[in-house]
C-alpha cells in the first residue's frame, strides 16, 4: 500500500528534493501575470501547509503582484476572495499514450495533491498553480514534457469562474459580493427574462441558481401542480441541510386491486460533486419540462402515467452551498475527517458495493477522491442509499432506471465502474439503451456523447487495444452507479457526463444551461419510451424522442405567472428566496389556459 500523503511531511526536505533532477520552466506561461488579491483568501490550512512544503522543496517563488485583476469583468456575485484563490491557476490537458506516462502522471498528481479535473481514454485535465507547472513536469516522463496543452490560462480560468455566478442587475460598476449575502428583492440578480435565440423566456434557467432559490422553487412546483408533483426529502446532510427532491408521476386512482403492483420509478439525480453545477441545473430543467408538459405533450403525459420520476438536484447540499459562498471548485461534501486540515468525502466513492477506499485513498483525506475510512462513512451517500432501500421495502416502489448526472466530457457510462473484469448481467440491454440515448441526443442536437462501460471512463486506455493503463487516475470503487445497479437491482443504470469536452470543464457558461437541458430531456424521453416498451406499459411506448420538434420542451414562464402570487403569499416565511419577476408584460386569457391536469388510471 502506498504511503499516505501525511507521511510525506515527515520526510527530510533533502530526500524529497532528490526526486527532481531538473525542473523545466515552460515558456508558455511566462507571459502570464499573477493576480492581485482584493482580499486574503480563506484557504484551508492544509492547502497553506502543502503550499509551503512545495515551496520549500522546489523553491517556488512568490507570485508577483500585478494589474491583471483589473482586466477581469468581476461584476458577479462570486465570493470576494475568488481572485486570490484561483488567480494564479491554470488547467492543462496531458495527452497520454503509454502506460509509463499514465503511471507517471498519476503518481505526480498524487504527490503534489493536484486537482485532476477529468480524464478519458487518452487525455487527463489537471488544475494547478502556474508556479507548480515546473515541479510537475520535473516528475513526469520525458515524453510528457511537451505533451500538454493549456485549456484555461490564468485570466481565462478566473474569468470563467466569475462568469458562472449570476450578475446583479443595474450598474456595471457595482462590486461583486458573496452570493450568500441577503439583498432586497428589487436587487435580485434573477431579473427579467433574457431573450434567447429560440425565443425562450424562462428566467429560472438563464442563470445557475443557489440552493436558497432551488428549494423554494421546488416547493412552488409541488404547490402549483398538486395532481402529479410532490416534494420529498431524501434525508439530512452532514451539516443539517435537507436533501430535497421532487416525485413526479400520476398515481392510479383505482382501489380495486388488493395487492397493486409496485410503482416503477426512475431516479434522476445530480450534484454528487458540488462543483458540477450543470448537473444540478439539468435535473431541474428536465423536472420542469415533465411537470409542465403533462397534459400538453402526449409522450410526457403517457410517461408520467406509466412511471414515477424522482428528481434530486443536489445530493450534496453542503458542498453545493460551499461552492457558492466560498470555493467555486469544491468537489466533496463538507464532512470532518480524521485529519483536521482536510474536510470532505467524495460521495461517489463512498457507497458500499466494491468500496476500495482502504487501498486507494487510505490515510489521505486531502485527496479529491477520498472515499472515507469505511463504506458509507459519507453522510449523504448513506442517506440516499437508506432512502432508496426504504422506498423499495416499505413504499411499494421498484426502481427501474437511474440517471446520475455529472460533468464533464460528454459520456454515457454503464456498469461496472469498479472493474472491467466483471461483466454486468444484462449487458446487451444496457448497451442497446445507451446507444439509443446517444443517437437521440445526436439527431436532435448534433452533439456526440460517447458510450462506454464506466470502468473505461475511469481509466486511460490505449485506442488500439482498449487495454487499461496503470494506474487509474482516481479511485473507481464505491460508486453510486454500481451500488444502485448491483445492490438495488436497478435494471437500467447510467452515469451521464454532460457538456463540454474541456473548453470550460466544470465552468460551463450559463448560456449552455438550456441547450444541455434540451439534450438530456430528449435523452429522458427516449429512456422512458424504451422502458415503457420493455415493460409493456404503453401502446405508444416505442416513440422515444418526439418527432415533432416544434412541440415546446419548456412551458413559457407566463403560464405559471398568475399562480405565483398565491403561492408566495402562502409561504411568506421564505419570501426572500423566491425568484422574483419584474417588468414582464403578461397577456393571458385565464379561460384559454388549459392545464389538463387529471389523474390517470393504470391499464
Amino acid at each position: 500500500m502506498r504511503p499516505s500523503h501525511a507521511a510525506w511531511l515527515a520526510l527530510p526536505v533533502a530526500l524529497l528534493s532528490s526526486l527532481v533532477a531538473a525542473v523545466p520552466s515552460p515558456a508558455a506561461y511566462q507571459d502570464q501575470q499573477a493576480f492581485a488579491a482584493p482580499a486574503l483568501p480563506e484557504r484551508s490550512r492544509w492547502r497553506t501547509l502543502s503550499g509551503r512544503l512545495i515551496g520549500s522543496i522546489w523553491g517556488v517563488p512568490k507570485a508577483d503582484i500585478g494589474n491583471a485583476a483589473k482586466i477581469l469583468k468581476t461584476n458577479a456575485q462570486a465570493p470576494p476572495h475568488t481572485l486570490a484563490r484561483y488567480g494564479g491557476d491554470v488547467v492543462l490537458r496531458f495527452n497520454i499514450s503509454t502506460a509509463e506516462e499514465a503511471k507517471g502522471l498519476a503518481e505526480a498528481a498524487d504527490t503534489l495533491l493536484l486537482d485532476v479535473w477529468e480524464f478519458s481514454q487518452d487525455w487527463v485535465d489537471i488544475r494547478l498553480s502556474k508556479d507548480i507547472v515546473g515541479p510537475l513536469l520535473g516528475l513526469l516522463p520525458a515524453s510528457l514534457q511537451q505533451a500538454h496543452t493549456p485549456l484555461l490560462r490564468e485570466r481565462e480560468l478566473a474569468q470563467a469562474i466569475y462568469d458562472t455566478y449570476p450578475s446583479p442587475r443595474g450598474s456595471s460598476a457595482r462590486s461583486h459580493e458573496p452570493a450568500h449575502t441577503p439583498s432586497p428583492l428589487r436587487d435580485r440578480p434573477f431579473g427579467p427574462a433574457l431573450q434567447q435565440n429560440d425565443g425562450e423566456t424562462n428566467i429560472f434557467f438563464t442563470n445557475y441558481q443557489p440552493l436558497s432559490v432551488i428549494d423554494p422553487w421546488m416547493r412552488l412546483m409541488a404547490s402549483l401542480f398538486t395532481t402529479h408533483v410532490r416534494k420529498v426529502d431524501i434525508g439530512v446532510s452532514y451539516q443539517g441541510r435537507d436533501i430535497p427532491g421532487l416525485r413526479v408521476g400520476v398515481h392510479p386512482t383505482n382501489g380495486d386491486e388488493p395487492n397493486p403492483p409496485k410503482r416503477k420509478t426512475v431516479l434522476l439525480m445530480g450534484g454528487l460533486h458540488a462543483r458540477e453545477w450543470i448537473s444540478t441545473s439539468t435535473v431541474n430543467y428536465v423536472a420542469y419540462s415533465l411537470i409542465t408538459g403533462y397534459g400538453r405533450i402526449p409522450s410526457i403525459t403517457r410517461l408520467l402515467e406509466d412511471f414515477d420520476f424522482v428528481f434530486v438536484p443536489t445530493v450534496n447540499p453542503d458542498g453545493y452551498v460551499y461552492t457558492w459562498e466560498t470555493d467555486r471548485l469544491w468537489r466533496k461534501n463538507r464532512q470532518q475527517t480524521n485529519f483536521r486540515f482536510c474536510q470532505g468525502i467524495d460521495l461517489d466513492r463512498a457507497f458500499g458495493f466494491q468500496w476500495d477506499g482502504a487501498v486507494t485513498t487510505a490515510g489521505n483525506p486531502c485527496s479529491e477522491s477520498f472515499a472515507g475510512e469505511e463504506a458509507f462513512e459519507a453522510v449523504e451517500s448513506k442517506r440516499l442509499a437508506d432512502w432508496a432501500k426504504n422506498e423499495t421495502e416499505n413504499n411499494n416502489v421498484e426502481f427501474v432506471g437511474l440517471l446520475d448526472l455529472h460533468s464533464y466530457s460528454q459520456q454515457i457510462l454503464y456498469p461496472y465502474s469498479y472493474s472491467c473484469d466483471d461483466t454486468p448481467p444484462g449487458l446487451e440491454n444496457l448497451e442497446e439503451l445507451a446507444i439509443g440515448v446517444q443517437r437521440a441526443i445526436r439527431i436532435a442536437h448534433g452533439h456526440s456523447y460517447e458510450v462506454l462501460p464506466a470502468c473505461e471512463g475511469n481509466a486511460a486506455t490505449t485506442k488500439q487495444s482498449k487495454q487499461r493503463l496503470w494506474p487509474r487516475m482516481e479511485a473507481s470503487g464505491g460508486s453510486a452507479l454500481d451500488w444502485f445497479y448491483h445492490e438495488l437491482k436497478v435494471r437500467y443504470a447510467y452515469q451521464l457526463k454532460l457538456r463540454d469536452r474541456g473548453m470550460y470543464g466544470f465552468l460551463l457558461p450559463k448560456e449552455n444551461i438550456v441547450p444541455t437541458g434540451k439534450e438530456i430531456l430528449d435523452a429522458v424521453l427516449y429512456f422512458g419510451g424504451f422502458l415503457s416498451e420493455s415493460y409493456g406499459l404503453s401502446s405508444a411506448a416505442a416513440e422515444g424522442v418526439e418527432s415533432e420538434n416544434s412541440e415546446p420542451h419548456v412551458q413559457d414562464v407566463a403560464e405559471v405567472q398568475e399562480a405565483i402570487p398565491a403561492a408566495v403569499e402562502e409561504q411568506d416565511e421564505v419570501e426572500d428566496d423566491w425568484v422574483w419577476v419584474e417588468d414582464i408584460d403578461i397577456d393571458i386569457d385565464p379561460e384559454g389556459v388549459q392545464w389538463e391536469l387529471k389523474r390517470g388510471r393504470r391499464r
